[in-house]
């Protein structure tokens, strides 16, 4: 929907219902998608650019705001999606205005850092232990990342290593 800023980027909200008056004027009543920087505590680390918070803020609008149509993906089918084009985002929490909670209040946290998932962000899979890593955070570059076959994070690295020294091996030894 059109801002009342030029300058600013469209607002997205989730239409819920059109009704025209008796004077034929379209309203649409909406429910608001916010962005991390609109919300308490601001745009964080770990928030996609395209991430938008379902608000319980509700609003009547006239449908002349109406600039164009949008996606909004849930995280886990945006997460999926080969080509994400201009009209993409995606929403992983719904957002109270007034208190500035979330629904829901945790999500996972992946590598050393204990951060959420950005899909913005490459991560790197150990092969060992599952665990997912950003490349900076394992003293890799995203170039060398993409690079990779195979990848086996330190820990399990070390691990193995000492599993050799006390005479276990991690695979078997044939004769």
């Amino acid at each position: 929907m059109r801002p009342p800023d030029n300058g600013k980027p469209p607002y997205v909200a989730r239409v819920e219902k059109i009704e025209s008056d008796s004077r034929n004027n379209v309203k649409v009543r909406v429910r608001w998608y916010y962005r991390p920087e609109e919300s308490l505590g601001g745009r964080r680390q770990f928030h996609g650019a395209k991430e938008l918070f379902l608000s319980d803020h509700y609003d009547v609008q006239s449908a002349q705001t109406i600039e164009g149509k949008c996606i909004v993906h849930s995280f886990k089918n945006y997460s999926k999606l080969e080509n994400v084009g201009a009209e993409d985002y995606f929403c992983r929490f719904e957002y109270k205005a007034v208190t500035g909670a979330f629904t829901p209040d945790r999500v996972a946290v992946y590598c050393k850092c204990e951060m959420p998932y950005n899909p913005d962000d490459l991560m790197v899979q150990c092969e060992v232990c599952k665990d997912w890593y950003h490349p900076a955070c394992v003293d890799m570059t995203i170039e060398e990342a993409k690079m990779l076959d195979h990848f086996v994070c330190f820990e399990c690295t070390e691990d193995d290593a000492k599993r050799s020294q006390n005479g276990f091996h991690s695979s078997p030894v044939s004769d």
